[in-house]
């Protein structure tokens, strides 16, 4: 076999060994040569292994001594000489290369000039190149990055160029167990990214650039001459039992306080009075420590603090704590001697008690005025109103009425026939009716409104309390509400903030009965109780929420994994199940359906009307201190049809037992859309004409409550009786 057969016999061995070619050709006597890339000059022509135009020329091409001819001067691709083939291709850009590879901007470049994957060679046996294949690293992009509210791994891996399996450790290592298709909020991507050297900044879309998240900047944006007047807002605070709700009382000449369990108030309201033909709103704050953020919330939305202090009691625990709630919000203070009629009334000791808590009264040469009064006789309340109008022309309190209304939500519940009912405090601006409303994660169009006494408005300006209708959806107290020119984005914004809250809300966690919650803690079985809390009303949860605070310990943390107004529903039960939860009914309870669920699966569900209570419950549980108690066995249920009056003027309920059974020793709760409106003893049971023991499920009866006559068609009415059970640890 002759030199130019073994050549080009060989040429076809090492093709046939690396897999690529550059552009071997088929020549006679050339078995195996082919045009793959990677093949450095196989031609044509018998036997050559990159024959050019000139002779003895391995690789040959026009010009001598080129190895690799190509077309071009020096290219690296084989030319047309004789004997020898087109293999190559062109050669790039047709000036002189080395055999090694070239990368080509933009991407991967070879011997042919065209793109590949490949990132390296390597030489190989007889002159040839093998490639080797590397992973390029993103590239990351400079200067900072506008990532949006919430994103996926995925796009946030794609935003900044960072693998997304280097931010799933991230994130593991911060303790959030993740995929890539996980949602994460800005916070959180900002951390991950500053690990790895990224400045971010929060892309916020323009149509959200107006949205209010605090009140203090609207009111510092508006202009000084559009600025008009306002009534100021009045919050009144104090000791318990000092009497700031009989204050009120006799401020609106109205009584609620006898309504409320344990003499409490237990919710926040928003009435507006008159005096001399100016107005003057005032919320209405509850006056346990348990309260405390309750109270808190009220300074925030307040011009001026009215201080009830009783002249018979003095300075106690929770006028210090009020104290501290009005010097933090940096809104004046008044302060009301109360119970001035009291024998053992004292009101120079209250003023020198006030002064050793950092409240120096004008008779003392201060700046807080104080005004004694008697809530009980009605005594000096002008002379108090007239000071908060005097307070209030110091302060000069101001607002835009032409502005669109932002205001913030003192309380809110859901009503069985009207839906989410609010109570709102409009702070800036003027509130319409068909308003379309962003108000915290909800939106919503109102439809109606009306003030304290329940009539109707067609608009609210500054400073004026409204309850409103039309909410999509039960908003938090304390959250603003703010009128959007467009409802799609308001949507889209109250979206945004409910995937936020659901982000926050997210943490596995396990929890126990209450009865075992001392040994758990002992044994070590729990670091965390989770509680799922039901209430009649929003404002009550914030309060609860911060009292439940207060009891957490190095041994175990109380967690509320979900909160909400109205009945406990199945859906709380299949909650609770899942999360080892216990369920508090704070004035709320569940329907027929919740309980049996519970009762099978062994819910623990404890029920309320005083937060104290509550507390002191949860913290002897926690001691190891439960008391014996009295556990409610519930016996039947029935359903208002039909109602009557006596000529007593009592009520008569018509009923139908839907189950268990009435008797006449149980004792009655009177619900209404699940929440607790009376809560006592039968006073009388009847079938037809005759007093009857008892009534079994699918008959009728008449009912009548004892002490309580507001019954409608449509209440249910809940059947129970006590039995003594030993609490065991």
């Amino acid at each position: 076999m002759s030199d130019m057969q073994i050549s080009g016999y060989q040429s076809a061995i090492n093709a046939r060994h690396y897999i690529q070619f550059a552009g071997g050709g088929r020549g006679p006597g050339n078995p195996g040569g082919g045009r793959g890339p990677g093949s450095p000059g196989g031609g044509r022509g018998l036997g050559s292994p990159g024959g050019g135009r000139g002779p003895g020329n391995p690789g040959g091409g026009r010009g001598p001594g080129n190895p690799g001819g190509g077309r071009g001067p020096g290219s690296p691709g084989g030319g047309r000489g004789p004997g020898g083939g087109r293999g190559g291709g062109r050669g790039g850009d047709g000036r002189r290369r080395d055999e090694s590879f070239v990368e080509n901007e933009g991407g991967r470049g070879n011997r042919s000039g065209r793109t590949t994957s490949t990132a390296t060679t390597a030489r190989a046996p007889g002159g040839l190149a093998r490639p080797t294949t590397t992973v390029r690293a993103p590239v990351r992009p400079k200067g900072p990055i506008a990532l949006p509210v919430t994103m996926t791994v995925r796009e946030f891996s794609e935003a900044t160029g960072v693998g997304a399996s280097e931010i799933l450790k991230a994130l593991l290592k911060a303790g959030v167990v993740a995929n890539i298709n996980q949602q994460i909020d800005y916070e959180t991507a900002a951390v991950i990214a500053a690990d790895f050297g990224i400045e971010t900044v929060e892309y916020v879309p323009p149509q959200l650039e107006g949205v209010v998240e605090n009140i203090r900047d609207v009111l510092a944006a508006q202009d000084p001459k559009d600025m008009k007047p306002r009534p100021p807002v009045v919050t009144i605070m104090g000791h318990v039992d000092h009497g700031k709700t009989k204050l009120l009382d006799a401020i609106r000449s109205t009584r609620v306080a006898e309504s409320e369990a344990g003499g409490i108030t237990q919710h926040i309201g928003a009435y507006q009075v008159e005096l001399h033909g100016r107005k003057i709103t005032f919320l209405d704050t509850p006056g346990h420590e348990a309260f405390t953020a309750m109270r808190a919330r009220g300074a925030q939305v307040t011009d001026i603090v009215v201080l009830v202090v009783a002249a018979d009691d003095g300075v106690m625990p929770q006028t210090l704590e009020a104290i501290s709630h009005v010097k933090a919000a940096g809104v004046p203070m008044i302060v009301a001697i109360n119970k001035i009629d009291a024998p053992n009334a004292n009101p120079d000791r209250v003023r020198q008690q006030l002064a050793n808590a950092g409240v120096i009264v004008e008779q003392f040469g201060g700046d807080v005025p104080s005004v004694e009064v008697s809530a009980k006789l009605k005594k000096n309340i002008d002379g108090l109103l007239e000071i908060v109008l005097l307070v209030a022309d110091l302060n000069e309190y101001k607002a835009n009425p032409n502005a669109p209304a932002v205001g913030t939500i003192i309380e809110a519940e859901m009503d069985r026939t009207r839906g989410p009912v609010a109570t709102v405090l409009v702070q800036n601006g003027t509130l319409r009716l068909e308003d379309n409303v962003l108000v915290g994660s909800t939106t919503g169009t109102i439809r109606t409104m009306f003030n304290d006494a329940g009539k109707r408005l067609r608009f609210a300006e500054p400073a004026t309390p409204v309850v409103i209708l039309g909410l999509h959806d039960v908003p938090q107290a304390g959250d603003i509400l703010q009128v959007m020119p467009d409802l799609a984005v308001a949507r889209e914004i109250a979206l945004q903030r409910q995937r936020k809250q659901r982000l926050e809300a997210m943490a596995t966690s396990r929890g126990v009965s209450l009865d075992g919650l001392f040994s758990s803690i002992q044994q070590g079985k729990i670091k965390e109780l989770n509680i799922i809390l039901k209430a009649d009303v929003q404002g009550s949860i914030g309060a609860i929420e911060h009292a439940l605070s207060q009891l957490n310990t190095d041994e175990v943390q109380i967690r509320i994994i979900h909160r909400g107004t109205g009945t406990i529903t199945e859906s709380d039960v299949n909650l609770a199940i899942a999360s080892h939860a216990i369920i508090i009914g704070f004035n709320a309870r569940p329907d027929p359906a919740a309980r049996r669920q519970a009762e099978q699966y062994g819910v623990d569900i404890r029920f309320y009307n005083i937060i104290y209570q509550l507390t002191e419950d949860i913290k002897k549980a926690m001691i190891g201190m439960l008391e014996p108690e009295y556990r409610e066995v519930t016996e039947g249920f029935a359903e208002v049809r039909n109602t009557f009056r006596l000529p007593t003027r009592e009520i008569v309920a018509g009923l139908y037992v839907t189950e268990g059974k009435i008797s006449r020793q149980y004792n009655v709760r009177v619900l209404r859309n699940g929440v607790v409106l009376h809560d006592g003893k039968i006073a009388s049971l009847k079938r037809f004409k005759d007093d009857v023991r008892e009534v079994q499920a699918g008959y009728e009866c008449g009912l009548i409550v004892e002490g309580f006559n507001d019954i409608t068609p449509g209440d249910t009415m809940e059947f129970y009786r006590r039995e003594r059970v030993e609490r065991t640890v």
